[in-house]
């Protein structure tokens, strides 16, 4: 029997075009590349004799298993997912999707894309939209004051900028 894994929280389900792509593109790339690489593999170990002590199978058998459930977790996560690609008419207020230039108290500015949970990591500048940054930045306006709660305590910032492409 396996380990208990929790079940997994789902993130929001927004995602930007090019997040999407990169999911689908991921997806396609473990399918119809990868998955078949692997089999093949692992046929081939299975045609040398005992399974029992043949690394090769075992460790093949694990990469499938691994492939199929971020395949599986794909597929309900594509299939579930709303692109967001519309700019919002009120561009002077930050919602999904927009660069946001944010200067901190001791005068450092640094500037995030708030982008859905499934491509947060693609880029450092990118935040999902469930961080308490982003959570403290939506529908804030330009030169609004932002205070993000944190475990080492309070930090505040100044919007200074809003752009979308």
């Amino acid at each position: 029997m396996g380990r208990y894994r929790p079940p997994v929280t789902p993130g929001s389900k927004y995602i930007t075009p090019v997040g999407k792509e990169k999911l689908q593109q991921e997806h396609d790339y473990l399918w119809q590349e990868k998955r078949p690489q692997i089999t093949r593999s692992v046929q081939e170990a299975a045609a040398q004799g005992d399974r029992s002590e043949n690394a090769e199978y075992i460790y093949g058998k694990k990469q499938l298993r691994e492939i199929d459930y971020r395949v599986r977790h794909l597929r309900k996560r594509l299939a579930d997912i709303t692109v967001v690609d519309a700019i919002p008419e009120e561009q002077d207020r930050v919602f999904f999707g927009a660069w946001v230039s944010l200067e901190d108290e001791a005068g450092e500015i640094n500037e995030y894309r708030i982008v859905g949970p499934d491509e947060f990591d693609d880029a450092d500048e990118y935040i999902s939209m469930d961080a308490p940054l982003a959570k403290a930045l939506l529908k804030r306006r330009l030169d609004d004051e932002v205070v993000v709660h944190l475990p080492q305590g309070e930090k505040r910032y100044f919007i200074t900028a809003i752009r979308y492409c």
